[in-house]
């Protein structure tokens, strides 16, 4: 097993990582009878996306000799409303400045690491992936 989820009441629930013992508590958002004092389930699916985007660049940078520590990833879910949906997942990708100087080839190998993660392959394909890197 993964995970264990247990409903905490009132629209949340508390996710624990067996094998880490980390915990992640979830509410529903306002727009959907919670109080948004939480990420909401869809917040965590976009937020994985950009995570396993994050690590798989990482992953890739570290076996080139490139280091990404301070790089930042900005994230925005948009939702449909019948029937409520993810459609889309907006990521802007912040370098840090010292990264500027990469080549292009560098770049484009970091790039289409994050494009290529396990998430982005297994999100549904209706939903939008637009993905910005800023050097």
């Amino acid at each position: 097993m993964t995970s264990k989820i247990v409903y905490k009441g009132d629209l949340r629930t508390e996710m624990t990582h067996l094998q880490s013992g980390s915990t992640v508590q979830t509410d529903a958002p306002v727009d959907n009878q919670g109080r948004g004092e939480l990420f909401s389930p869809t917040d965590l699916v976009a937020t994985g996306l950009g995570s396993c985007m994050m690590t798989i660049m990482g992953i890739k940078a570290q076996s080139i000799d490139i280091d990404l520590t301070g790089t930042e990833m900005h994230v925005t879910k948009i939702m449909a409303p019948d029937p409520r949906r993810i459609v889309e997942i907006q990521i802007e990708v912040d370098f840090p400045d010292r990264l500027s100087t990469l080549d292009e080839k560098q770049k484009t190998i970091i790039e289409k690491a994050g494009l290529t993660c396990p998430v982005a392959k297994s999100l549904h394909p209706d939903i939008v992936q637009a993905i910005n890197f800023s050097w």
